[in-house]
């Protein structure tokens, strides 16, 4: 079982800047393709970004596309969101999730693990 840990949330003004991070308890990390959710109040969780096991290749939501940029450091067992330009549209609890699914996928249904949740909250 993979144990996810998120972290890097907060309060930031619009046009802000805040990197995520999700530390996973599983040394083979490098074997699941791995994405980042979120989920704002009254809302169904939706797909923000996922990247493939190598790093090499990612997806974005077209919400966030060109502003999030989402990596990963096998060596670390970790990954990342980089967000940017972030927007009060942006607020909402973000999860990382993994998968052992080889594809870039952007069900939620598709991800076996998931991290409890960060805050992030873009105030106008």
């Amino acid at each position: 079982q993979v144990q996810l840990v998120e972290s890097g949330g907060g309060l930031v003004q619009a046009g802000g800047s805040l990197r995520l991070s999700c530390a996973a308890s599983e040394r083979t990390l490098s074997s699941y393709t791995m994405g980042w959710f979120r989920q704002a109040p009254g809302k169904e969780r939706e797909f923000v970004a996922a990247i493939n096991r190598r790093g090499d290749n990612t997806f974005y939501a077209d919400s966030v596309k060109g502003r999030f940029t989402i990596s990963r450091d096998n060596a670390k067992n970790t990954v990342y969101l980089q967000m940017n330009s972030l927007k009060p549209e942006d607020t909402a609890v973000y999860y990382c999730a993994s998968t052992g699914r080889q594809t870039l996928v952007v069900g939620s249904v598709q991800y076996d693990y998931w991290g409890q949740g960060t805050q992030v909250t873009v105030s106008s």
